[in-house]
C-alpha cells in the first residue's frame, strides 16, 4: 500500500503520521488492517476506511502522551510523514524506555485482571447476570500481561499463536490459566458463526464501524481451520468493547442477551468462581515475581 498517497488523500499531512500494529512486523495476514496514527492531539474517535483492498484504521494521538498502555502501541512504529522530525524524536524516547513501559503496562493489566476477578466473585453472590463477562475480561487482561512481559504488543489476531511459541518460564506457564478460563476448547465452526453475529452486533452498538473487519478476520480464521484463534480473537474484541461500558453495564441489563452468545459465557457458578480463583492465583504469582526481580 502507498501510505504516503493515503496521507495526501485523507489530508493528514499537516501533522506527523506513523504506521503501527502488526503491519510493522512479519506476522501480518492478508486480512490485517493498517493501523495509522496521526499525531494531531484531536480527541476524535477512530475512523475506518477502505483504501484499495485493505482496511485502514486511523487513530488520533499526541506527542505529549505519557500513558504506558498508549506508548507501547507506538513501539516499533514506522514513520510515514514527519517533516518536523518531532515523531522521530518521540519514538526514540519510547525506544529508550520500552522495557519499563512494557512492565508498567503489564502490571496495570494484572491489577485490572484482579479487579475483574473480584467483580466476578461479588457478582456470583448477588446473582449478577454479568459475572461471567467480568471473568472473561479478567482472563484477557492476564493474557495481555503475559504478552507484555515478553515485550510483545497485545494483538488479538496473532496473540494466541504467539503465546504458543513463548519460551518456557514461570510467567509463561500461566498461559494455561488463560486458555483454561477463556474456553477456547469449545470452538467449532457452528459456535463461531453464532459468536460472530453477536460480536458484530455488540461492536455495532459500541464502535459502530468495525463489523467488516471482524467478519473478514472470522472468515480467514475458519478458512484456515484456526478455530481456537478465531474464538480468542472475537472474545478479545468483545472484552475491549465491554470494558468501555463496564461502569454503566448494570443499567443495561438488556445487553446480557447478546453478550451471552458473544462471550460464550459459562452458567455454572461453581466453575465460574474456580476460574476467578485460578486467574487471581496466576496474577498474584506474576506480581510476586515482578516485585522480587
Amino acid at each position: 500500500m502507498d501510505l504516503k498517497k493515503l496521507v495526501e488523500e485523507q489530508s493528514l499531512a499537516n501533522s506527523p503520521v506513523g504506521l503501527g500494529g502488526c503491519r510493522t512486523t512479519s506476522l501480518f495476514l492478508d486480512s490485517c488492517d493498517y493501523d495509522v496514527t496521526i499525531f494531531d492531539d484531536k480527541p476524535e474517535s477512530d475512523k475506518i476506511i477502505l483504501h484499495g483492498n485493505s482496511f485502514v484504521k486511523i487513530h488520533h494521538g499526541s506527542l505529549k502522551e505519557t500513558k504506558s498502555n498508549i506508548l507501547v502501541k507506538y513501539d516499533g512504529m514506522q514513520i510515514i510523514h514527519d517533516e518536523s522530525w518531532e515523531l522521530r524524536m518521540f519514538l526514540s524516547k519510547i525506544k529508550e524506555k520500552r522495557l519499563m513501559l512494557y512492565k508498567d503496562y503489564a502490571k496495570n493489566c494484572l491489577f485490572d485482571s484482579l479487579f475483574f476477578c473480584e467483580k466476578t466473585k461479588k457478582g456470583i453472590k448477588t446473582s449478577n447476570a454479568f459475572s461471567s463477562c467480568w471473568q472473561i475480561c479478567a482472563s484477557y487482561f492476564l493474557a495481555d500481561a503475559i504478552c507484555l512481559l515478553n515485550t510483545y504488543r497485545p494483538n488479538p489476531t496473532h496473540m494466541l499463536d504467539v503465546m504458543r511459541k513463548f519460551e518456557k518460564n514461570p510467567i509463561n506457564e500461566q498461559i494455561s490459566t488463560v486458555t483454561q478460563t477463556i474456553g477456547i476448547e469449545r470452538a467449532t465452526p457452528l459456535l463461531l458463526e453464532r459468536i460472530l453475529k453477536s460480536t458484530i452486533g455488540f461492536s455495532d452498538l459500541i464502535e459502530k464501524n468495525n463489523s467488516k473487519i471482524i467478519q473478514q478476520k472470522h472468515d480467514l480464521f475458519v478458512k484456515n481451520s484456526m478455530l481456537s484463534d478465531c474464538y480468542f480473537y472475537m472474545g478479545y474484541i468483545n472484552r475491549d468493547n465491554f470494558v468501555k461500558i463496564n461502569n454503566s453495564i448494570d443499567h443495561q441489563s438488556d445487553l446480557i442477551h447478546i453478550l451471552k452468545v458473544a462471550f460464550d459465557i459459562e452458567a455454572d457458578s461453581n466453575l465460574l468462581e474456580n476460574n476467578a480463583k485460578l486467574i487471581q492465583k496466576s496474577c498474584t504469582f506474576i506480581l510476586g515475581l515482578l516485585s522480587s526481580a
